[in-house]
């Protein structure tokens, strides 16, 4: 659980890794909840607020959090409700031009896990043109296997029958979508005798973007909430995700290597990690409200920069005089020396 501003760790679990997340959300959601609570001891601080993907998704799950009184933000797949797809664009509304640039949304209700639900459709054209550009490289990849095979079969020399022929073509179209918009034909029945044509249908594609690309379904239960605060709460489980990230990252508060085996010793470790995780966000933090805006890895790989030199000099009785003086700082390290203090341990002159 973090901050909305700044993404601090709050209270953490840990919980074994050979167990699927979606079985564990529950579990998880009121030890974290509960923590919290004990954290703030009615301090009057803001309820959370449970954001998650759609993998986290099933009836359990959202009949738990609507019986907490938990207000959630979540996504469903869009193909699950090819109803809300063929909305037409002119529907949509612009959501916030200065936060959220190009972003359109249509505000809805449906039927989710059995329950009426406030569901929004958005479409973002930099979503859209992503996915787009990937499924090009996906479209390519498979035209190119196609092609190859094309040539094997128009030479006559190959051994394979028509089902292996045929599963073969199955399994270079599996990639998404690409059934959508590519049509083969197999004709033959001998080895020799196999040919195979293909073709990209313009029309296909352009179908296929106008129905998917671009577009999200949000789920909340947040009636009051308006548009811009349901997409703001969804976008804030990056927050989450990037403290991850900088978990994962084996140079700056990493996670790895872990050198336990126990599980009360890897709690330990993993609160330690979580605890630096939570100074270094409070770093950042600080100096992004003196207008020094740099991610945890930047911040620390430019505090580690100012470093200690000792100079040694010739003393009296061969004895060397040692002088112990910061190296050479840049505007930046500075700011932050003066930010943070370190005067308060820098080598006396």
């Amino acid at each position: 659980m973090v901050t909305r501003d700044g993404a601090v760790p709050v209270v953490s679990h840990a919980y074994p890794g050979n167990r699927p997340d979606v079985t564990q959300f529950t579990d998880v959601v009121d030890e974290l909840v509960t923590r919290y609570q004990a954290l703030i001891n009615g301090a009057g601080a803001p309820a959370p607020a449970v954001v998650f993907d759609a993998g986290q998704n099933s009836a359990a799950n959202f009949a738990h959090l609507t019986g907490t009184g938990l207000g959630f933000g979540g996504s469903l797949p869009p193909s699950d409700h090819p109803d809300l797809l063929a909305v037409p664009a002119r529907r949509r509304r612009v959501v916030d031009p200065d936060r959220f640039p190009g972003l359109s949304a249509f505000d809805t209700r449906a039927q989710v896990f059995g329950a009426d639900r406030r569901v929004i459709l958005t479409h973002s054209p930099t979503l859209h043109a992503a996915q787009s550009r990937g499924f090009d490289q996906t479209l390519a990849k498979a035209t190119r296997a196609l092609t190859e095979l094309a040539a094997t079969l128009a030479r006559g020399r190959t051994r394979r029958d028509r089902d292996s022929v045929q599963a073969r073509i199955e399994a270079i179209t599996r990639p998404r979508w690409v059934r959508r918009v590519v049509t083969t034909e197999l004709t033959g029945q001998d080895p020799a005798d196999l040919r195979l044509t293909w073709r990209i249908d313009p029309a296909a594609r352009r179908a296929l973007e106008t129905e998917i690309f671009g577009k999200r379904l949000l789920v909340t239960d947040h009636d009051d909430w308006t548009v811009p605060e349901v997409v703001a709460a969804y976008r804030s489980q990056c927050e989450v995700e990037s403290s991850f990230r900088q978990l994962k990252d084996p140079h700056v508060v990493g996670f790895s290597p872990m050198f336990h085996w126990t599980d009360s010793k890897i709690r330990v470790h993993v609160f330690y990690c979580v605890l630096a995780l939570a100074i270094a966000h409070l770093m950042r933090r600080q100096a992004a409200g003196a207008g020094i805006g740099m991610s945890v890895r930047e911040l620390l790989a430019t505090l580690a920069g100012i470093q200690e030199t000792v100079l040694l000099y010739p003393g009296q009785r061969g004895r060397p005089r040692a002088r112990r003086i910061l190296t050479d700082t840049d505007p930046v390290q500075r700011r932050l020396y003066d930010l943070f203090t370190l005067d308060t341990y820098a080598p006396r002159r």
